[in-house]
């Protein structure tokens, strides 16, 4: 056989290594890989990341980039859909193993898209806490808000791990610990099991019970001081641009920085 005739082996175009892979329940997983040298990002953008499919040709899906802009590394935190196109394979991937990543970050979950205010919300369901795992991490965000409220909800307890050990990590934290200090606060919820606080986002906003909870002193969000950015299903996000704005609050974009931005949360 001739060198000409030596097909090759056919190589990951933007192929990037997987290093830690933690499977949290049969529905959540997270996982980190290298980082492009050029890839240049603000914290809570997206970018597609993938595998090969079948038929040669990338499959590929926008995730939201979970790590700081400063991390060395990218984290990424993961739905696993049984028949979903790319998660059915992508939740079998181990360290060592090669994924896409396209290095072209986008996204309206970023700092720079809302105008300066004192406190900063962050409203997610299920997989939408991923860009706020980066923004939690990353200092800039303490440097502009006096206070910053996360807000989760997912069905059980065991799905707001991801989220609790990161939280719970951060006050101590060597490099970002302080920054964060006491100013992060924690409000996660289930929809399902017995928890600490139940209820969705949503109810627990209008009926005033979140603040409550929190000891704010406050009966919804104040667009001169609040700011807020939501992600989460279509039917969320929704939900939560009518109480926003019902509170006089505007959606933002980058090119038109206001008090609130959204996006939705990326699945299957």
């Amino acid at each position: 056989m001739t060198d000409a005739q030596i097909k090759p082996v056919p190589t990951l175009p933007d192929a990037q290594t997987v290093t830690e892979v933690e499977h949290y329940t049969d529905r959540l997983f997270r996982f980190r890989c290298t980082r492009p040298q050029s890839l240049r990002f603000r914290s809570g953008e997206f970018v597609m990341i993938g595998l090969m499919g079948d038929n040669g040709k990338p499959l590929l899906r926008a995730y939201s980039i979970a790590s700081p802009s400063w991390d060395e590394e990218l984290e990424f935190y993961s739905i696993k859909v049984p028949d979903g196109p790319l998660t059915s394979r992508l939740q079998h991937i181990k360290a060592g193993d090669e994924i896409i990543l396209r290095p072209k970050p986008v996204g309206t979950l970023v700092l720079d898209a809302l105008l300066p205010g004192k406190r900063l919300w962050f409203f997610a369901t299920g997989t939408g806490i991923a860009p706020f795992a980066s923004l939690m991490r990353e200092p800039d965000t303490y440097e502009r808000y006096d206070e910053v409220i996360m807000m989760h909800t997912c069905r059980d307890a065991a799905e707001l791990e991801y989220g609790r050990q990161l939280v719970e990590s951060l006050p101590n934290d060597p490099l970002i610990g302080e920054f964060v200090g006491d100013k992060l606060k924690y409000y996660p919820t289930t929809t399902r099991d017995d928890f600490a606080h139940k209820g969705r986002i949503t109810e627990n906003l209008i009926s005033g019970k979140a603040f409550a909870d929190l000891g704010l002193g406050i009966d919804k969000l104040d667009p001169e001081t609040d700011r807020g950015m939501v992600c989460g299903s279509l039917a969320f996000n929704l939900d939560m641009k009518d109480i926003l704005e019902g509170w006089g609050l505007n959606e933002g974009a980058n090119s038109e920085p206001a008090e609130y931005v959204v996006e939705k949360a990326f699945v299957d």
